[in-house]
């Protein structure tokens, strides 16, 4: 374990602390890639997972060698990413040993490393790094780590209920509704830590998922409707498939959801009208004809400003079921 003295650091090149990102006094000489501020955070990793990774860091922080063909290079990309994949799964298990065993503090670099890596492999702002985040929040908690140089990397204000969430979406899927409110969750955590291009990707992920379940129910009504499948002549009544609870959770995390869209759409407005329009199918399934035209009206009112066609062709279409239901109701009360 040698220090690292000035000196020896190429010009205008940062060297980080392995553990808090804070500058680096140290380099592991096993490795000589992996660089620490001080002997307490190097023994802490070394002491977690460091030890068991040491020569795996090698080829993964150390520049590719040349290659004679592309084939040959794209040969070498993809052995990488199959290594950094590896040790995303080998840091985690590590991670979660340590908590099964009540080693919190052993947890937290193991933790940390699952996530930079997860980082490396699906970018910062991928849902696949909301796996690690938790990890590694539960693994700090239950150390009770007050530095503030670790609070870079660490989300101290999940919850049981957030951590439950996930662990749901393991057994129902990432895409289904019952997991949404996870997303939404960690979404509302990362905004208020200022991680907005993370908290971002969280809201349209909770979005999605309820834009998907629920134009699902209202395709399968318009394709009964224009089949004239009612033999009956009765009127066909909408339905969500929801219980109130979950009506509820869907509109209070849409509409939280389109406050923060509201706020900023001119960066993005697709994601604006979105929200609109998942909210107005849930009010058009839910049987609330005012609300849904409301939600529809100030979809297409953005989709005409900003040129968009095909949403202008998927609103229009919605509100013509809106109207024809409220047509409907006037009949039935004259």
């Amino acid at each position: 374990m040698n220090l690292i003295y000035p000196l020896a650091v190429p010009k205008g090149r940062r060297l980080s602390c392995e553990v808090c990102d804070a500058p680096a006094e140290r380099v592991c000489t096993a490795c000589t890639v992996t660089y620490y501020c001080g002997t307490v955070h190097q023994k802490a990793d070394w002491g977690s997972i460091h030890e068991k990774i040491c020569q795996l860091l090698i080829p993964l922080r150390t520049a590719m060698p040349f290659y004679n063909s592309e084939e040959e290079r794209q040969h070498g990309l993809q052995q990488l990413q199959k290594r950094q994949k590896h040790l995303i799964e080998f840091c985690y298990t590590v991670a979660q040993k340590y908590l099964f065993e009540g080693k919190h503090e052993e947890a937290v670099p193991a933790a940390l490393h699952s996530l930079r890596f997860r980082m490396n492999v699906h970018g910062l702002n991928s849902v696949e790094l909301v796996p690690a985040y938790l990890l590694l929040a539960e693994a700090s908690l239950g150390a009770g780590i007050k530095d503030v140089r670790h609070r870079v990397w660490l989300v101290t204000s999940f919850t049981t209920d957030s951590r439950q969430i996930y662990f749901a979406s393991c057994a129902f899927g990432t895409e289904d509704i019952r997991t949404s409110g996870g997303y939404f969750h960690l979404a509302n955590i990362f905004h208020g830590l200022e991680k907005l291009e993370l908290s971002d990707t969280l809201y349209t992920k909770a979005s999605q998922i309820w834009h998907t379940y629920l134009n699902n129910h209202y395709q399968a009504l318009s394709r009964a409707r224009s089949q004239q499948a009612d033999l009956l002549g009765k009127r066909f009544l909408n339905d969500t498939g929801l219980d109130e609870a979950q009506e509820a959770e869907a509109i209070r995390i849409l509409t939280s959801i389109l406050s923060i869209r509201e706020s900023t759409f001119s960066k993005e407005p697709q994601k604006t009208i979105l929200v609109l329009k998942t909210l107005s199918l849930l009010y058009f399934l839910m049987m609330d004809n005012s609300k849904a035209k409301d939600y529809a009206m100030r979809a297409l009112g953005l989709a005409e400003t900003y040129r968009s066609v095909e949403e202008r062709r998927v609103i229009r279409n919605l509100l013509d079921l809106i109207y024809s239901d409220e047509e409907q109701e006037g009949h039935a009360t004259t």
